[in-house]
């Protein structure tokens, strides 16, 4: 006969391998858009919204919010009004994963969201932590709707691309600085710009 406790010590012990194991294959779908007259696509967005675990109309609230645009939900599809780059929904995929789904304890994605006296909650069934879910600035900065090429500014490098060069996230847009490191301030000039996209030089001093 088996020991009770033996029995539950087994099923404690499958259930914490379940998550790492989980956690240690959570890898977000690269999002699949393309622009199609005068609406972006986003043709994946029901397998990313499946896979990070939350509620379609969420995800959908945020990327509209972000976008500063509206749109709707065509099975697995999400619709945009508006030519946006694919980049920036990238982009605006990454921050929801990581406000909303990623444990900022222990890194993992066992979390789901709940409200607590209108408060939203992330609490994390992998660790036990919880915490709030932080409100994102308004996506819109004043100085980011009158970028024009040409223009020369200082910016602050806020994180590494995969091709190594600087990232710098100014209201809709993202703006790539070459040999540029997290942190560091940088005197640039702005020399193409292509829908959300910003392609810089270094400015002379």
């Amino acid at each position: 006969m088996t020991d009770p406790y033996e029995q539950l010590l087994k099923q404690a012990y499958s259930n914490i391998t379940e998550k790492t194991e989980s956690s240690e294959r959570f890898v977000v779908p690269e999002a699949k858009a393309y622009v199609e007259g005068k609406t972006t696509i986003l043709e994946n967005f029901s397998e990313i919204a499946g896979k990070v675990r939350r509620d379609q109309d969420h995800l959908m609230k945020f990327l509209l919010g972000e976008l500063g645009t509206s749109g709707k939900v065509d099975g697995n599809r999400a619709i945009f009004n508006g030519k946006f780059e694919i980049m920036l929904i990238k982009a605006i995929i990454k921050n929801y994963v990581d406000d909303y789904v990623i444990c900022s304890e222990c890194g993992k994605p066992d979390t789901r969201l709940v409200k607590d006296d209108r408060v939203m909650i992330l609490r994390c069934d992998a660790c036990g932590s919880h915490r709030p879910v932080r409100k994102r600035k308004a996506r819109t900065e004043p100085v980011s709707e009158n970028l024009e090429e040409g223009t020369i500014m200082e910016v602050e490098i806020q994180s590494i691309s995969k091709r190594g060069d600087g990232v710098v996230k100014m209201g809709r847009y993202i703006m790539y600085v070459a040999n540029a490191k997290p942190g560091q301030k940088v005197r640039i000039k702005i020399s193409r710009i292509s829908g959300s996209i910003v392609f810089t030089d270094r400015a002379e001093e």
